[in-house]
């Protein structure tokens, strides 16, 4: 990976400018809606009469009147700041309206059952492609089918993703109690269980003796963490900063907080491995403790592993630019608003899928003359109900039928294909198949 180029000195740069004509050209601390970084600025073509390095000036003028000081330190002992610029405020705006709203719209239609199909696939992709980012080398199909089935995991890769997926399912129980050190301890043991070399690895600090550098494929060092002798108090400012209420002296906006609890961990490192897994599960936590319950239904690993590059090329740009974490800030938003949108998308094709497949089952219609009327009801309540279970006799009450003619619908359909027939005690159950509508379409 290439490293960023560092920006000029401040210092020598206002002592070789004209400062009057840099303020004359009012900057501001974006170059059209994006918050460059010098590495990317001085091959763009800077405004009339300015010199690349005297826009960058201007720019780092106009940030430095907007930038806010975070709690969070780096490892000189500064503080970590981040600019509410335009483009931030924006995405922070849309993110809160759209976090909050997203599903409610849906509740009126969707049933219990469909919110929680969307949760589940959610926590599935989240889970897989978190542990991804960090060398899991198991398929998502693979993975899928483990999750799905419940069987224990068979190796490292599918263990690390059956690890997150038990964890992303414990958040809404953890987001109730203030983090604490013992807290985050507690996440990276379930997040590492059977996943180190050295299991007594898990839930603590890595050790002076196992500092760590953070290196590319090439073996370049990127980030050398702070030393191990410094973790906890880190750990603990970080565990001060997440318990803020939002109604402190020094508001920070929920969203920052939990980009910045994550980017935190990220820098420290504190541990021996699972220090990504545990940014990304305490972001979640962060959210949902401050009230957007739909980080739920998002998975921004899957949207960071599309970019891994662009993923760590934000930690270096805020390394290399005094601490300035809005790099970072701005590349968690636009992930976050890419999954928002994801969910929109699925929650679209499959209502549009669910009234496509309706459609099918209506009176007249090509399946109407294969079914009968009870079977059609049947399924119609599958498609509004995913995952929901059957049995003969629930059909039978239903339609005042025999047993036997309830058994013989429920048989029928198994035998087209829409329903799966399984055992539970003495009992038959049945339950649609996961893609009924392609079935029937089929």
């Amino acid at each position: 990976m290439k490293l960023p180029m560092p920006p000029p000195a401040l210092g020598d740069l206002f002592e070789r400018s004209d400062v009057r004509k840099i303020l004359l050209g009012k900057l501001g601390p974006e170059v059209k809606g994006r918050y460059e970084h010098w590495d990317q600025l001085r091959h763009l073509t800077p405004p009339e009469n300015l010199t690349p390095e005297e826009w960058w000036l201007g720019i780092k003028m106009a940030r430095r009147g907007l930038r806010q000081e975070m709690p969070l330190k780096d490892k000189a002992g500064n503080p970590f700041t981040v600019v509410l610029s335009d483009s931030i405020q924006r995405n922070l705006f849309l993110i809160g309206r759209d976090a909050a709203g997203a599903l409610r719209g849906q509740e009126a239609s969707q049933s219990e059952v469909t919110r929680e199909h969307y949760l589940v696939r959610s926590l599935m992709e989240e889970a897989m492609t978190s542990s991804q980012l960090e060398g899991a080398a198991t398929t998502t199909q693979v993975a899928k089918d483990m999750l799905r089935s419940g069987r224990e995991p068979r190796d490292y890769g599918e263990r690390m993703i059956y690890n997150n997926y038990l964890a992303m399912r414990e958040l809404k129980a953890w987001r109730q109690r203030p983090l604490t050190p013992a807290a985050v301890f507690e996440i990276h043991r379930k997040l590492t269980d059977g996943t180190l070399d050295d299991e007594g690895c898990a839930g603590r600090f890595r050790l002076p003796s196992e500092d760590i550098v953070i290196e590319d494929e090439t073996g370049r060092v990127l980030h050398v963490p702070p030393p191990a002798r410094e973790l906890e108090q880190r750990l603990q400012s970080l565990c001060d900063f997440a318990n803020q209420s939002d109604d402190s002296e020094h508001f920070v906006h929920p969203v920052v907080r939990a980009i910045l609890i994550h980017f935190q961990i990220g820098y420290d490192h504190p541990f021996v491995d699972g220090n990504g897994r545990t940014a990304r599960t305490l972001f979640y936590w962060a959210l949902l403790r401050s009230g957007f319950w739909m980080a739920e239904y998002l998975s921004i690993s899957s949207i960071l592993k599309r970019a891994p590059a662009q993923y760590m090329r934000s930690y270096l740009y805020t390394e290399t630019d005094e601490g300035d974490t809005t790099y970072f800030v701005a590349h968690q938003l636009t992930a976050i608003l890419e999954a928002i949108d994801g969910v929109h998308r699925y929650i679209t094709r499959k209502q549009n899928e669910q009234a496509a497949a309706a459609a099918l089952l209506k009176p007249g219609s090509p399946w109407a003359h294969q079914i009968n009327h009870r079977q059609r009801a049947l399924l119609l309540n599958a498609l509004k109900n995913p995952g929901k279970v059957f049995t003969i006799e629930m059909h039978r009450r239903s339609h005042g039928t025999s047993y036997q003619t309830a058994r013989a619908d429920l048989l029928a359909l198994v035998a087209e294909g829409f329903l799966r027939q399984s055992r539970e005690g003495k009992a038959f159950v049945f339950v649609p198949v996961p893609d009924l509508e392609k079935r029937l379409h089929a």
